[in-house]
């Protein structure tokens, strides 16, 4: 399929369907280059992170990209050329020109989600070896680290530096990379038993961590939101990942608060007091432990 030369003519998107959803209740999005041609072999041409609200539905049959996303936080479903997948954290999947797409939302647990629309034309192969073209979903085991390269993603997009465009698309390899390599399985599961349901239980630990990195303090949290004793928790990060929850669990507090830092210029108290940590000394030493600078260094990087 040539997605350079889909909708383009005279920058002639088609008026249905909308480029973005209308029922978010928060979002952060950025635009780049949306008609071709593209320079990049893979371009991100639009995308960003958003919150759904609980009465969010997406109904297309055609769209100018292809779209790949991710879930993040809530649950849902969707539906690919008819075909049903479950939404939950760790949930990817993508959708094409010509795909019949049906998104849902639960309303109770409403879908944190980034979404990347792609062309170029090395697209259909990026999106294969990720395993996700032709209207498949993937449950990944390493959403951190996903999810890190997303939030890059992102953040590059709404700086719109005069390299965004080449720094996006390069991101979006490396996203595509990570998700084709990281294991995973069908989005549409049922209960697991035995080793493959430690699996199941970590992940969902992962994801919780993830969702709540900013507000959660320490393992009681952790191990009271997932349903299971405080030492299980720790023997499935140990088992799964060779680190502890609480090691995880600044790590992704300290990429929380590098992403702030980027974004707005904050001071490091008002980085610290963003992931619930009260002294700005302590936080500083545990940012440089995790990322190797101090949080000075970055700021002065943003100016």
């Amino acid at each position: 399929m040539d997605v350079n030369n889909l909708y383009m003519d005279n920058f002639g998107l088609p008026p249905d369907p909308a480029l973005l959803a209308s029922q978010v209740a928060d979002s952060r999005t950025f635009f780049l280059q949306l008609a071709g041609p593209w320079r990049e072999k893979l371009a991100v041409v639009l995308g960003g992170w958003e919150r759904c609200r609980p009465d969010y539905t997406v109904a297309r049959s055609h769209y100018p990209y292809m779209v790949i996303e991710l879930v993040v936080g809530g649950r849902g479903q969707c539906w690919l050329d008819g075909a049903a997948h479950r939404l939950e954290s760790g949930v990817c999947f993508a959708s094409g020109p010509r795909t019949a797409c049906r998104i849902e939302t639960d309303a109770e647990a409403p879908l944190e989600k980034f979404f990347f629309a792609l062309a170029g034309p090395g697209t259909n192969r990026a999106l294969t070896q990720a395993g996700l073209l032709h209207g498949r979903a993937r449950r990944l085991a390493a959403l951190g680290e996903v999810r890190e390269v997303a939030e890059l993603i992102t953040r590059e997009g709404r700086r719109h530096g005069t390299a965004s465009g080449a720094i996006c698309g390069r991101l979006a390899e490396v996203l595509l990379l990570q998700i084709g390599e990281a294991p995973a399985r069908g989005a549409s599961v049922g209960p697991k038993t035995g080793s493959e349901g430690a699996r199941e239980n970590f992940e969902r630990c992962r994801a919780l961590i993830d969702a709540n990195a900013a507000e959660w303090r320490g393992l009681e949290e952790i191990a009271t939101a997932a349903g299971l004793e405080a030492s299980s928790v720790c023997r499935l990060f140990r088992r799964f990942l060779g680190v502890s929850p609480h090691q995880y669990l600044r790590r992704r507090k300290m990429a929380v608060a590098a992403a702030f830092l980027l974004e707005t210029g904050g001071k490091v108290q008002e980085a610290a007091a963003r992931v619930g940590m009260d002294d700005p000394f302590h936080f500083s030493r545990c940012f440089r432990a995790v990322h190797g600078v101090p949080p000075s260094a970055l700021m002065a990087a943003r100016r």
